[in-house]
């Protein structure tokens, strides 16, 4: 498990629990409660690191804002993957989230669908009720982010399912292309940009730490897939935390869903013939047909050709780069933190 800094720590433990009542403000308990409402709350109220809304309220002081007028915008960015991951679960027909069943493992498809529409919606709910803090222009500014941003994210939602639907195995680049647009935005430019624009810094800064941002989330989403063929199965059952390292997800579940991740593209240009066409059996069939045995002959063979260490490699390499970024950042205890928030999500991981 990755150590955590005493000042992350302690920003963490102090400004979470801010994003999260404003966050629940919200999303009311009202009618129709079994079949709306009370789902939505679902995933939000497992908790999770929220180092997304967390990075809103950091790049904010990084470029000389106040932290507290982006709490509204930080609460969004959290609904915001609230509502990916109940689509994401879906399309991916995933088992386990942050320690759970997966929502439409509890309430059937067609609920958690609308869950997640009704999500997206407040999304920008929330950042229409910033007009009254920030004023309209800013306002404006972030739900022209999002917009744009949600663009991205689906586009690389595309990529990623639509190589499995039709069975394509994309080359590093264009696969490095799709976690650009999928992760690359949602995880980390976005919230660092919309930080960048609270604080009404210039269009230099927003970039330099928007890019700080992407990299970083790329590193993670590597790191992610990494975890999953890494992580005992035992931990699927715990829910990570603000601070806490747990997975939440089951072992070898990118594999049983037929996910590209940088592991198996690599795997699949260093096997056999025949270990491919087998690699590649198991990542187009059913999920629900692959035995634990086949998705841990997967995993043994991605440690025997080192597809896993290439995978850390590349990780690490983006992580580097990120960090680089920070040097175009004001100086200051909240540079730092971005700093920080890196190594506990990425490089303190291996």
């Amino acid at each position: 498990m990755p150590a955590i800094s005493p000042a992350l720590s302690e920003f963490l433990h102090r400004h979470v629990p801010e994003i999260e009542r404003e966050m629940f403000a919200f999303l009311p308990v009202q009618e129709p409660e079994a079949f709306l409402y009370g789902p939505m709350r679902d995933y939000p109220q497992r908790g999770g690191k929220r180092f997304r809304p967390a990075l809103v309220l950091i790049a904010c002081e990084a470029l000389g804002g106040d932290p507290a007028l982006a709490l509204r915008t930080a609460a969004a960015f959290e609904m915001f993957q609230s509502f990916a991951v109940v689509h994401d679960d879906i399309e991916d027909n995933s088992e386990m989230r942050r320690g759970k069943p997966c929502l439409h493992k509890m309430h059937g498809v067609a609920l958690s669908i609308n869950v997640g529409d009704a999500l997206y919606a407040k999304v920008f709910e929330v950042l229409n009720a910033n007009r009254s803090v920030l004023g309209p222009e800013r306002t404006l500014d972030l739900i022209e982010e999002m917009v744009s941003g949600s663009r991205e994210t689906f586009e690389g939602q595309a990529r990623d399912v639509g190589w499995i639907r039709h069975r394509q195995v994309p080359n590093e680049t264009d696969f490095m292309v799709m976690l650009r647009q999928k992760t690359g935005w949602y995880t980390g430019r976005g919230p660092c940009t919309a930080g960048a624009i609270i604080a009404g810094a210039s269009p230099t800064q927003r970039r330099a730490i928007g890019d700080f941002g992407e990299c970083m989330a790329i590193a993670f989403q590597i790191r992610d897939d990494l975890l999953n063929i890494r992580t005992p199965e035992s931990d699927a059952g715990r829910a990570p935390g603000i601070t806490s390292g747990a997975y939440g997800k089951e072992r070898g579940g990118d594999i049983a869903e037929g996910k590209r991740t940088l592991i198996i593209i690599d795997l699949l240009r260093r096997c056999t013939v025949a270990e491919r066409e087998e690699v590649l059996h198991i990542l187009h069939e059913d999920r629900e047909r692959n035995t634990p045995e086949q998705i841990e002959w997967v995993i043994g063979l991605v440690e025997q050709y080192g597809s896993d260490r290439y995978a850390e490699a590349v990780c690490l390499e983006k992580a580097r780069e990120s960090r680089g970024h920070l040097a175009g950042l004001p100086a200051g205890p909240a540079r730092d933190l971005l700093g920080e928030m890196l190594d506990f999500l990425v490089e303190r991981a291996f």
